[in-house]
């Protein structure tokens, strides 16, 4: 018997597909990476894509700073809203680095890719914010730990269509294996992002998405993308 990737249900070996969540059995990619993290040349190949399209990164940005800002000025309702579409916002830069990746050309349309993924990453938010607070609030250090180790959990939403809870898991199986090495990756973007906030937040046009894009490059070294981004959605490579 083996265990399923996904939900960790017992299967028959031979089976292509999990019998319990439908799921193909062949693993949405390692569950330890490859290698050792390299926060520099993530940092490096984050740069590269931002450069390949500077102005749609940045209009995005401003666009992703006045929806939060409009909704953070309404009163009760605000909040709720704005946690609830963050998730589909940030996911946008990574659609369009994935199509970087690969080469294709980008379109600002396909910021707002992460719509058609609203529900798991809804819950994803819901979820993994709440974890981690009750981690921050209980010891600090376990809400800390998992903070590091769902950063790729919204990219494998989407790039892998895995529903919110096992993108989690896998998430955390694949940082786990090297958490030290993402959490120094994840301070320098905090670095990053809080001396962009300190150019009287204006900095942080460029360096939010240059922190994604980082991201994006990290994920693509450790799992490689499992989707083709030529079209409008992400479609799974067969």
């Amino acid at each position: 018997m083996l265990n399923c990737p996904h939900c960790h249900g017992l299967v028959e070996e031979g089976q292509e597909l999990c019998p319990n969540c439908q799921q193909p059995l062949s693993g949405p990619g390692p569950a330890v990476p490859p290698g050792l993290v390299q926060p520099g040349r993530y940092l490096r190949e984050g740069w590269e894509l931002f450069r390949l399209y500077p102005q749609g990164f940045i209009g995005y940005a401003l666009v992703f700073f006045l929806i939060q800002g409009v909704l953070g000025s309404l009163p009760k309702v605000g909040g709720m809203i704005s946690l609830a579409i963050s998730g589909p916002l940030h996911v946008g830069f990574y659609f369009v680095c994935a199509r970087l990746l690969q080469r294709q050309i980008p379109v600002f349309q396909g910021f707002f890719t992460g719509f058609q993924f609203f529900l798991p990453l809804l819950l994803l938010t819901i979820v993994s914010s709440a974890l981690i607070i009750l981690g921050l609030v209980l010891l600090i250090l376990p809400g800390i730990f998992l903070m590091v180790c769902y950063l790729f959990a919204s990219m494998i939403v989407i790039d892998q269509r895995l529903d919110f809870w096992p993108a989690m898991e896998l998430s955390r199986r694949t940082v786990q294996a090297q958490w030290f090495g993402f959490f120094v990756f994840l301070l320098l973007l905090f670095l990053i992002n809080l001396g962009g906030a300190l150019l009287l937040g204006i900095g942080l046009l460029v360096t939010l998405p240059v922190s994604a894009c980082a991201v994006a490059a990290a994920y693509n070294d450790i799992f490689g993308l499992k989707s083709d981004y030529s079209g409008s959605v992400p479609v799974l490579k067969v």
